[in-house]
């Protein structure tokens, strides 16, 4: 069997890995546009920063090393067109410029995700950067480092903007954030952005909110950001603006698409196609507690359902039981993280919710140094059990996080979670955890 992956980063190279670990004669083709292979685009704001100063540290495995498993690989190919009724896809060399036709028996399709760059004038000015590929970040590392980039302008308040802007202000960047939104950091509720913003603006991050990007000024080089309600100097501005699933390419084959692009698959990361197959960040993906699919790009899910696509392009009929949309992120002195619902998501699915914010401390006053953890709960009304959760620390925030998704990956209440037995010992925590405290609360 000949298994044609198009993209070579996490789902992709996830799936590739599986079919060889099972089928060693599996002939696996893998047709990667950019430069590398399987790595942990995460880690790009602290490499860009300089925090990590060696790239290769992000990349899980080589080319070299996947080669060495029987896998054809081929760097800078782009895959430009798909004809399903013939099996073939049309490639092209991006180092010689030639176009050329292969063949599978099977398909799968992990192209990921592209920056959105909107038609804002001057947005080609040199200076101006996105971080989205690890090419990105080699880039904009070496432009960083620069003692004349003192200046910094980020254009987006999401995930990667934020991250962006702590790890430049970190190596004493003056940073600014400009945001369209009214607060930074939409997948969270406006209780926990708050602390961020206000933690944000006394670390010397400064935040345009409600402002729209007009026109990045400059004469060959980027000199400022004009916005509707001011002009900002910049040395180096950085487009964080959002993405969208890379499949431009699939126009005309056939394959469904959801509005914004995703490929709509099934919980076994089928196609509307036989033989087809997709996972990762251009394809949507089955959420736990909607019961239906959502676009939610995260490697944590990427490589997951990469792998079941691998297990299912072989033969077997694994399905992913389902994501909660699990993150986090560092904001200096803080740690955010969040799982299943928003109180957001939660009204527009129409639920009969209900939520509570407490503040607790990760441990005792009776241990030196406690530090507050809030954490906001959302949790269904007569049942009460657990919808989603949210926590913003100064330490022990995430892992909290991580004991909530476990919890709603299982159904569990908050009756359930509030008296589970959790460890205690003053260094770590109290007699009543700050989970315990935040499910209680709940009535």
């Amino acid at each position: 069997m000949k298994v044609i992956v198009i993209g070579g980063v996490a789902a992709g190279m996830s799936a590739a890995s599986k079919i060889k670990r099972i089928d060693k004669d599996s002939e696996i083709v893998v047709y990667e546009k950019g430069s590398f292979l399987s790595y942990g685009a995460c880690g790009l704001p602290y490499y860009a920063a300089g925090i990590n100063n060696d790239y290769t540290k992000m990349i899980a495995r080589t080319k070299e090393e996947f080669e060495k498993t029987g896998m054809k690989i081929n760097l800078r190919h782009e895959v430009v067109k798909i004809v399903p009724d013939k099996k073939q896809v049309m490639i092209k060399d991006l180092e010689n410029e030639r176009l050329f036709i292969d063949t599978y028996d099977k398909l799968m399709i992990s192209t990921g995700t592209l920056p959105v760059i909107p038609p804002i004038k001057g947005k080609d000015l040199k200076g101006v950067y996105v971080l989205k590929t690890l090419e990105d970040g080699l880039i904009l590392n070496k432009a960083v480092s620069s003692p004349q980039v003192r200046n910094v302008v980020i254009v987006g308040g999401g995930y990667i903007g934020i991250e962006v802007a702590e790890t430049l202000n970190h190596i004493g960047k003056n940073v600014k954030v400009v945001e369209f939104a009214p607060r930074i950091l939409q997948p969270f509720d406006i209780e926990i952005t708050e602390i961020a913003t206000k933690h944000l603006l006394e670390k010397g991050v400064d935040l345009y909110l409600n402002e729209k990007v007009e026109e990045l000024v400059g004469t060959g080089y980027i000199e400022a950001v004009r916005t509707n309600k001011g002009f900002y100097e910049a040395d180096l501005v950085v487009l964080a603006i959002g993405v969208r699933p890379a499949t431009a390419f699939l126009k005309g084959s056939g394959i469904e698409l959801a509005k914004n692009g995703a490929i709509i698959i099934d919980r076994e990361m089928r196609t509307n196609i036989e033989d087809i197959y997709s996972a990762g960040d251009c394809a949507e993906v089955y959420h736990k507690v909607k019961e239906e699919n959502s676009f939610i790009p995260l490697g944590t899910t990427a490589n997951k359902c990469g792998r079941l696509a691998g297990e299912n392009i072989i033969g077997k009929h694994k399905k992913y039981v389902g994501t909660l949309g699990s993150a986090a992120i560092k904001i200096l002195d803080y740690e955010l993280a969040r799982t299943g619902l928003s109180e957001n998501e939660a009204k527009n699915l129409a639920l009969d919710y209900k939520s509570v914010f407490v503040m607790a401390q990760d441990h005792p006053a009776y241990y030196p140094n406690p530090t507050p953890i809030w954490i906001k709960l959302i949790y269904e009304d007569k049942t009460n059990r657990i919808l989603g959760a949210q926590a913003i620390g100064n330490k022990g925030a995430v892992m909290r996080i991580d004991m909530f998704a476990i919890a709603i990956h299982n159904n569990m209440t908050t009756m359930d979670l509030g008296m589970t037995d959790l460890c205690y010992a003053p260094p770590f925590a109290g007699v009543w955890d700050a989970v315990h405290i935040a499910c209680n609360a709940a009535k």
